[in-house]
């Protein structure tokens, strides 16, 4: 069965993917010593997981959230595995933005030593929640388009 991809998770996915390469390279800038060319390419790894959080917000306040399309006995794992994505990119998002505070208002030792947890945080987020993306709309056709919480619990 042949589907479309939907417009706005698909902008979204792209974003956040975007954010984690910046942060990838803002990584290896601060290692080369390059604190300008980090500072820069840190501010638009933000911008970036900023547009994915106001698309996304956007989309679960006006249309819903996609619930799991694909087969029964599918369904328990994806569960599982979305709620680890959740918690994982809740604690990203947190982590980020301390990480960014802390930047900015040059915190440097307590920047340093968030710096790398909150990037491997935010690597296996952009990860996993491309995971998810192909598991609601490319691997399975996705589900009814419902409330946060019914798309989550599958109810």
């Amino acid at each position: 069965m042949e589907h479309s991809l939907p417009i706005l998770p698909t902008i979204s996915t792209i974003f956040i993917v975007i954010s984690a390469i910046l942060v990838a390279i803002g990584w290896y800038q601060i290692s080369k010593r390059r604190i300008e060319a980090h500072k820069k390419t840190m501010f638009f790894a933000g911008v970036s997981a900023l547009i994915f959080f106001i698309i996304y917000a956007s989309r679960t306040i006006f249309i819903g959230n996609t619930s799991f399309g694909g087969p029964d006995d599918v369904k328990i794992y994806y569960t599982i595995f979305l709620i680890f994505h959740i918690t994982l990119a809740t604690t990203g998002a947190v982590l980020g933005i301390i990480n960014f505070y802390t930047g900015f208002k040059n915190q440097l030792a307590t920047h340093r030593k968030l710096g790398p947890i909150t990037s491997i945080v935010w690597f296996v987020t952009a990860i996993t929640g491309v995971a998810v993306y192909l598991l609601l709309y490319v691997f399975y056709s996705g589900g009814e388009t419902t409330s946060v919480i019914k798309a989550i619990l599958g109810t």
